[in-house]
C-alpha cells in the first residue's frame, strides 16, 4: 500500500510540475511580447531563461527522464549504423536519377499516346 501511495503521489507531483512548466512558457511568451519597448536582445535572453527553466523543472519528471532515456537510446542506436561510402552514395544517386529520366520518358510517351486517343476519339485532332 505505501509504495501505491509514493507512485500517487510522485504521479501528482509530476503533473503539478508540467503545469508548472507550462505556465512558466505562457509567462515567458508574455513577458516577450509585454516588454515590446526594450530590445530585442533582453527579450529574448528572458524568454530563453523561462524556457531552460521550464525544461529543467519537466526533466525532474518521469516524463522528463523517459525523454532523456530515449534521446540517449536513439543516439546508440545511430552510431551502431553502418554508412554509405562516398562511392556507394554517388552510384545510388545515378542510379536514382536514370531511373527517374527512364520513368519520366515513358509516362510522357504514355501521355502522348492518351492525348492522340482523346483527340482522335472526339474528333478535336487535325
Amino acid at each position: 500500500m505505501v509504495a501505491k501511495t509514493e507512485v500517487e503521489v510522485a504521479n501528482k507531483m509530476d503533473t503539478v510540475k508540467l503545469l508548472l512548466a507550462i505556465v512558466l512558457l505562457l509567462a515567458g511568451i508574455a513577458g516577450f511580447y509585454y516588454f515590446e519597448a526594450e530590445g530585442l536582445i533582453y527579450r529574448v535572453l528572458g524568454l530563453l531563461a523561462f524556457v531552460v527553466v521550464a525544461l529543467g523543472l519537466v526533466y525532474t519528471t518521469h516524463l522528463g527522464q523517459s525523454i532523456v532515456g530515449f534521446g540517449r537510446a536513439a543516439r546508440g542506436e545511430v552510431r551502431k549504423v553502418v554508412w554509405p561510402t562516398r562511392q556507394e552514395t554517388i552510384q545510388t544517386t545515378m542510379m536514382v536519377i536514370v531511373a527517374v529520366i527512364i520513368l519520366g520518358i515513358f509516362l510522357w510517351f504514355i501521355d502522348m499516346m492518351l492525348v492522340s486517343a482523346v483527340q482522335y476519339l472526339t474528333g478535336q485532332g487535325g
